[in-house]
């Protein structure tokens, strides 16, 4: 019930905030949109900012998750960079373009994009990190290589995430899917290892 209850005020703030602006919405608003007093809100959380903190927490997990499921499946590793890569890639066009849910909460604030891409960024590197180790150590991926792509893809999605955000993908002259594989087949050509005629990119 705690969890429910919880879980309700979240998902509840989060469409005040996609819809009315963070700063817009007010407590008042939270308990009236998820039928609570002020009390039970208060009980959960010390004030607005508490609660903002809970979405963008709650946005970060579900970009952790994802990635977690495609880390979780049993293909060989050039097959798996590449699968990771690509739901990388879904899950920001998702998040910009289908859905207006982050740019609602978020708009073009660099900072409050960057804190939510902070807290899912020690679980991601896990994740990628893991997924080298793999490759390494079957002899698909060349080791110096793969330890360099750590911070390498690291920047480049911050990159990426930047230009999803300004939307300024014709400014740099470049379109979305051009951009999108140019960087896929850099990074799975970068790591592979010669010497491993079995792999096929």
């Amino acid at each position: 019930m705690v969890t429910k209850t919880r879980d309700k005020l979240i998902e509840v703030a989060r469409q005040l905030f996609a819809h009315k602006g963070i700063e817009n919405t007010t407590m008042n608003d939270i308990a009236s949109a998820s039928e609570k007093g002020r009390r039970t809100i208060y009980t959960y959380f010390k004030n607005k900012r508490d609660i903002y903190n809970a979405v963008i927490e709650r946005e970060s997990d579900h970009l952790v998750s994802r990635l977690e499921e495609v880390a979780s499946l049993d293909l060989p590793p050039m097959e798996l960079l590449e699968r990771y890569l690509n739901v990388r890639f879904d899950l920001i066009i998702n998040s910009f373009q289908r859905h207006d849910t982050v740019r609602s909460l978020f708009g073009r604030d660099i900072k409050r994009i960057a804190r939510m891409r902070k807290m899912a960024l020690a679980k991601e590197q896990h994740i990628f990190r893991n997924i080298l180790a793999k490759g390494v150590a079957e002899g698909a991926f060349n080791p110096v290589q793969a330890h360099r792509l750590i911070a390498v893809e690291h920047m480049t999605f911050q990159g990426v995430d930047f230009s999803f955000i300004r939307d300024n993908f014709a400014d740099i002259g470049l379109s979305r899917g051009d951009m999108r594989r140019d960087i896929i087949d850099f990074i799975l050509q970068a790591v592979r290892n010669p010497e491993d005629d079995n792999e096929r990119i």
